[in-house]
């Protein structure tokens, strides 16, 4: 297996990946490096029939907080053709994820924002440690959830999406569950039990039947398709150009509260 900057990976006797973002000091943060790493490990790990299952988790305190702070200080700076080639690479990054062949397992705690709900909601499911905090957090800078959004509206729906889209409110695990972000919410000594529970059945069912399996409920699911990416990055470079996100965005950074907050 490779080794990667901003992931550790493990391989057990049974093929089963475990697959953690490894930037605790940072809070796991989507860094232009750690998109990079997860795509790669999506188009090798992820399209290899030997690996029976990915379990996807983070180091430290939390799951994933979002947009890495040295990420979003460059978009202040890019031009418009800067800024959509790298949401781009998010885009393409989730995209990775969400068609690998692999099963994805997402085993969540701490907490889970921005970016990190639609890295939940690429799993094929996820377990949460009761306690853990999601937002779609965008609004609150004056930015849209917008590259993560249809991985978003198709795990919730619209009706149920709409509750958390765009208020930047948020909420907790059992909510998270009844949004349809998470399967199941456990006590933390429980939590590595219930991801195995979830990777065991895998274990007794032929590889190839799983991708294509996987591949026909994505084919016969929302549409989230070139088209739908590329408006949802056009969508995205729109909002940055925004009089609210470059207020929001300085207010973040500066550490004071935004004129709307």
């Amino acid at each position: 297996m490779k080794d990667y900057a901003t992931l550790a990976i493990r391989r057990d006797d049974r093929g089963v990946a475990y697959v953690a973002l490894n930037q605790p000091d940072k809070r796991n943060a989507l860094s232009a490096q750690m998109i990079a790493d997860l795509t790669d490990m999506a188009e090798t790990l992820g399209a290899d029939l030997n690996t029976r299952a990915i379990v996807l988790s983070g180091e430290g305190k939390v799951f994933c907080a979002g947009g890495d702070l040295a990420w979003m200080k460059a978009q202040i700076e890019a031009d418009r053709t800067t800024r959509m080639a790298e949401a781009r690479k998010l885009a393409m990054m989730l995209k990775a994820l969400n068609e690998m062949p692999t099963p994805l397992i997402g085993r969540l705690h701490g907490g889970a924002f921005g970016g990190g709900v639609g890295m939940a909601c690429v799993c094929d499911v996820a377990v949460a440690e009761a306690g853990t905090k999601f937002g779609l957090t965008e609004t609150r800078l004056g930015l849209i959830p917008a590259t993560i959004g249809p991985y978003v509206l198709a795990r919730m729906g619209e009706g149920k999406a709409r509750r958390v889209f765009m208020s930047s409110r948020l909420f907790d695990a059992h909510e998270a569950r009844d949004l349809g972000v998470v399967a199941h919410v456990v006590e933390g000594a429980a939590l590595d039990a219930a991801v195995e529970a979830e990777v065991a059945p895998y274990l007794s069912v032929a590889p190839g039947a799983v991708g294509a399996a996987k591949a026909l409920a994505r084919a016969l699911g929302p549409r989230i398709d070139e088209a739908v990416i590329d408006d949802t990055i056009r969508r995205l470079a729109d909002t940055w150009e925004g009089e609210e996100a470059a207020h929001g965005i300085e207010a973040f950074l500066s550490k004071t509260p935004a004129r709307w907050a």
